[in-house]
């Protein structure tokens, strides 16, 4: 548990801090005066002040924040040519994007390592060669099968299967379902794995499971890792995050299109507790899992962060593009009062999502 919860801190302080990062670099690199860099969120354990910039070292360690001049209303009454509101619109543009360049860039970053390291992937039948650590991974379990009772996750691997006296070793997914066939309604014992931790669970097979599940409810494949050289690794780094990028932009649009014309989801919408809860079971996986979750978080932060919603960077980045096609700013009092509203909406929803988390928790 507190392995999870410094890796869970770790994850969220790394991907926030990269967002605010990317603010700070850009706003430097475009002449705007940044007041303040902090890494963490006050209270402010010390700080230090380095030209016009104070760095600071915060308590709550998930995070960051920078504070750029000219961002608030009262600063934007200044004439400076230094402060955010008075530069041209293509710099402020790139300020704001900046974050959400940088969740892909620290994505990207995490994948190219998980290609160093060994990129789990799919093995077809006689195509072993090159692949280490191959293993017979559960993918799927389905809800209220035996399995699921049982406690099997996505990510275990079988390793040995045994009735009474019978037992075998597993080394395809064949062995497993061949077992299973010949063992219908009889206690088999599961020889498994889960990251580091070697475990056995009892399963009774059903007779007729529902349609696609299967007797014991779990689907298999065959996984190994591949690693690849570093340059080679750098490459599919990223394009492993730009494949993952688009394929969760169209489901995040699916996901929206049908709760407005259905009012459904389509999918699960997790927060701060359901994303703990999956940093709990990655930890178990081992380290590449976690990169790898690590990635497609940050992802999800960047497409988040870029809906044209306000108090969020897509939000400034409309009101900035209604600037230009009005050809003068917007009301100051309108466009606080909107980040304001935004801002508490997301609150709203973020509370609304963590309840859901706690209640499937019980």
């Amino acid at each position: 548990m507190i392995l999870t919860i410094i890796v869970f801190i770790l994850i969220l302080g790394i991907l926030v801090f990269a967002h605010e990062l990317g603010h700070f670099i850009s706003a430097k690199k475009a002449g705007v005066r940044v007041d303040e860099f902090g890494f963490g969120f006050p209270p402010r354990l010390f700080a230090f002040k380095k030209g016009e910039t104070t760095y600071s070292l915060n308590l709550i360690p998930i995070g960051g924040f920078v504070k750029i001049f000219g961002e608030e209303q009262e600063e934007k009454r200044s004439k400076s040519k230094r402060a955010f509101y008075n530069r041209p619109a293509w710099q402020r543009a790139i300020i704001l994007f900046a974050g959400v360049f940088m969740n892909f860039l620290i994505a990207a970053v995490f994948l190219s390592i998980v290609h160093g390291l060994g990129v789990p992937s799919l093995i077809e039948r006689g195509q072993e060669q090159g692949f280490r650590n191959i293993q017979i991974q559960i993918i799927e379990v389905a809800k209220d099968s035996p399995a699921e009772k049982a406690g099997l996750k996505i990510g275990d691997t079988i390793h040995g299967l045994s009735f009474r006296s019978e037992v075998i070793e597993v080394k395809e997914v064949e062995d497993v379902q061949n077992f299973i066939a010949g063992h219908i309604g009889e206690e088999l014992n599961f020889s498994l794995k889960r990251g580091n931790e070697t475990f056995e669970k009892i399963i009774i097979p059903r007779a007729n499971p529902p349609l696609g599940e299967g007797a014991t409810g779990i689907a298999m494949a065959k996984t190994g890792l591949i690693s690849y050289p570093w340059y080679k690794a750098i490459l599919k780094g990223f394009e492993t995050a730009g494949r993952m990028l688009v394929t969760m932009i169209t489901m995040f649009y699916l996901l929206i299109k049908t709760l407005i014309l259905k009012g459904t989801m389509i999918g699960e919408v997790a927060g701060p507790v359901g994303i703990y809860s999956l940093t709990s079971q990655f930890v178990k996986l081992g380290l590449i899992y976690v990169l790898q979750f690590a990635a497609f978080l940050s992802l999800n932060l960047a497409i988040i962060n870029a809906i044209p919603f306000p108090a969020l960077d897509g939000g400034r980045l409309l009101f900035l593009l209604i600037e230009k096609i009005k050809g003068k700013p917007i009301n100051m009092r309108t466009e606080k009062l909107a980040h304001t509203i935004g801002f508490a909406l997301l609150i709203l929803l973020i509370i609304v999502i963590t309840f859901r988390d706690v209640i499937k928790l019980f």
